[in-house]
Order: structure tokens, then C-alpha cells, then sequence
């Protein structure tokens, strides 16, 4: 079963928002080489300025779940949170 994963940013103040995609852009960039990665990119609402989504696609629950404990990851992740809110969609197929 592959996994699908939509995670939507809401970046919290509009000086952050560059920060907020080059760190995402960061991250994607790490995640492609991660085993198990079919896709990973960033992308920014048309109508919402403050909205931006990554969209994840893995062969399985074993990718994703070593891709949760890289070392790029845990030190990205967190960075972002601190200047947007995130909000996860899972879908398996």
C-alpha cells in the first residue's frame, strides 16, 4: 500500500513566508533521497498567500516511518512549526 500525505501550512506572520518555503524546499529536497520516496514537492496556494502544501507520495508505512526519524526531518520540521501551523492529510492506495 502506498501512501499519500498533503500537509498544509499556514505560515503564521507574512515576514515568514520566505523562510517558511525554503526550509520546505529544504526539506524536499532531503526527503527525495530518503529510500522508499516516490514524490515530494512543495506547493503555494494561488488564492491564499499565507497557504502552502507539501505533497508526499511513499511506497509504505516502513518509508515514512524512517523518513520521520532523519536527521533532516527532526531539525526541519520543528523549524517550521515554529513560524506556521501544519495540518496533515493521510491517504493509503
Amino acid at each position: 500500500t502506498m501512501i499519500r500525505l498533503n500537509v498544509f501550512i499556514q505560515v503564521k506572520e507574512e515576514k515568514d513566508r520566505a523562510a517558511v518555503i525554503a526550509l520546505a524546499k529544504e526539506l524536499a529536497a532531503a526527503s527525495l533521497n530518503d529510500e522508499g520516496c516516490i514524490a515530494y514537492d512543495v506547493f503555494e496556494s494561488a488564492t491564499r498567500p499565507d497557504v502552502l502544501m507539501i505533497c508526499e507520495t511513499w511506497k509504505g508505512g516502513a518509508s515514512l516511518a524512517v523518513h520521520s526519524k532523519t536527521s533532516h526531518f527532526t531539525s526541519l520540521v520543528p523549524q517550521i512549526e515554529h513560524l506556521a501551523s501544519m495540518k496533515m492529510e493521510k491517504f493509503d492506495f
